[in-house]
């Protein structure tokens, strides 16, 4: 890894996955301290261990195609889950204790969402296909 002033040091791996990399003898007399970090060791800058993916993932989405495509979906699914957060059906808060009973509560209140909307458009299932 490089700092600003051209130092390179070598990315030590951490227990948990990715690594850290310490700048710590090579800012105590750099001229470009102020602007790179205030800790008092001097800068450290952690490697995320998907760091490879996070890379990949920003290159991708750097692309028009890939903007254009999320600016189609993104307001259509901000607008379902606004729907979800409205007050009558208890979105803003668990109603129940624990993350899996949580989530379980959640996926209940998505489906009577979903089975509600289903019905004001007028769908129906037959038990065979669903049919309008």
């Amino acid at each position: 890894m490089t700092c600003p002033a051209g130092v390179t040091v070598q990315i030590r791996p951490i227990s948990e996955g990715g690594g850290i990399a310490w700048f710590t003898s090579s800012c105590r007399d750099c001229a470009l301290r102020v602007r790179c970090t205030d800790a008092k060791d001097g800068r450290g800058v952690r490697v995320h261990p998907k760091e490879a993916t996070l890379q990949r993932s920003r290159a991708r989405q750097s692309s028009s195609r890939w903007k254009k495509r999320y600016r189609a979906t993104r307001p259509k699914i901000e607008r379902k889950l606004a729907r979800l957060m409205v007050r009558r059906h208890g979105g803003r808060r668990a109603r129940v204790r624990g993350c899996d009973r949580t989530r379980h509560d959640f996926a209940l209140l998505a489906a009577a969402h979903n089975l509600a909307r289903l019905a004001r458009l007028g769908v129906h299932f037959d038990g065979a296909a669903w049919a309008r």
